[in-house]
């Protein structure tokens, strides 16, 4: 999987990735498992983290992380081994102790859209598991030049 994060003025960071479909992905109907699908929106949301300087342990540090609250997936073309795809993440919307994700995923070939998700994550503090406002500079990490 490579990665890179694009940004467009007046529209949010934007974090993508790319991968070939490897047989491992596939299920009994001969296509990537929907399974499969839901790893690889939290996979891409935790790369694009990542790639802000937000891994596991700076979330202990600052005594909050991200948790999905929900998944809505919608499932638009099968995709099948060796495929080369790319996923396309990033935050829609900001709340004060959550914020909404959008995932695409397209076929690289011809950008064709064969997975649109939508993400409810909620941000709780580490010790407690309730909610907690989102830290400032976190919101703004993720924002980017393109507030």
């Amino acid at each position: 999987m490579t990665a890179s994060r694009t940004s467009d003025v007046g529209e949010p960071t934007k974090f993508e990735c790319k991968r070939v479909v490897d047989a491992a992905a596939i299920d009994a109907l001969g296509h990537v498992s929907n399974v499969v699908y839901v790893r690889w929106v939290q996979d891409i949301a935790r790369a694009h983290s990542e790639s802000l300087g937000f891994d596991h342990a700076r979330y202990l540090a600052n005594g909050g992380i991200f948790v999905v609250r929900r998944h809505e997936l919608d499932y638009l073309r099968p995709v099948l081994a060796g495929e080369k795809l790319t996923l396309r993440t990033w935050i829609s919307c900001w709340k004060a102790a959550s914020c909404v994700r959008r995932t695409e995923i397209l076929l690289t070939s011809d950008s064709t859209e064969v997975l649109r998700a939508v993400t409810l994550w909620a941000f709780v503090d580490t010790c407690s598991a309730r909610p907690k406002r989102i830290p400032p500079a976190m919101r703004q990490a993720f924002v980017g030049a393109s507030s």
